[in-house]
């Protein structure tokens, strides 16, 4: 398969994004849940993995200034307006995409891979929505996976948090979107996994010709 030849992760540039973070000296900061020093060494927890950052390129530790958008207020409405009033799902894929520095069609080939851009979509293990968060990581990111901007805020957080240990390879932060980072430290690159491996082609490909 080509990707398996070809580095993608040249497109992905990492610049600032909301969050608990560690600013570099190159401008970039790094999402983390909890930031720990060890002696030249930080220790940065991500939903990801851990990521460890040399004390030389750290130049502050910031707190969290985002805040994850709120449940929508209900009012009686009908359907057909409720319908009018939502975001379209592109837009919030673009908006998030924005936020984190990544290619929104990067992003919006992920959500048509993981659940064909539907807000409703739950998969038999149980992951929820448009980025098909599972409940653990929805939960570690602090978003509800069931109301669709959160999901789709946190699900292009996660895969930005990602694109970050495996150092902008982005065949590795999918293959680790789809079957966890674990299988992807294992194995020092895709697992060999028939699903994995079909996905993490399916999103390059759309990717690619999305841009052409």
């Amino acid at each position: 398969m080509f990707w398996s030849r070809v580095s993608v992760a040249v497109i992905f540039a990492v610049p600032a994004f909301s969050g608990e973070y560690a600013v570099l000296k190159s401008g970039f900061r790094v999402s983390a849940q909890a930031i720990e020093k060890k002696g030249e060494t930080y220790r940065l927890t991500t939903p990801g993995g851990v990521i460890e950052l040399s004390e030389s390129d750290v130049v502050a530790i910031e707190k969290d200034d985002y805040v994850a958008p709120p449940a929508p207020v209900v009012v009686a409405s009908s359907p057909a307006v409720a319908a009018v009033e939502a975001k379209p799902v592109g837009q919030m894929i673009d908006e998030a995409a924005g936020r984190h520095g990544l290619p929104s069609a990067f992003v919006r080939s992920v959500a048509k891979a993981e659940s064909g851009m539907q807000t409703g979509a739950v998969s038999k293990a149980g992951a929820i929505g448009v980025m098909q968060l599972m409940p653990a990581t929805a939960a570690a990111l602090h978003a509800d996976p069931n109301d669709p901007e959160q999901n789709i805020e946190a699900g292009t957080r996660y895969l930005r948090d990602l694109l970050l240990k495996y150092d902008g390879d982005a065949v590795k932060a999918l293959a680790a979107y789809n079957a966890g980072p674990g299988a992807v430290d294992r194995y020092n690159g895709v697992p060999p996994y028939s699903e994995t491996l079909t996905y993490v082609d399916r999103v390059i490909q759309d990717y690619k010709k999305s841009t052409r």
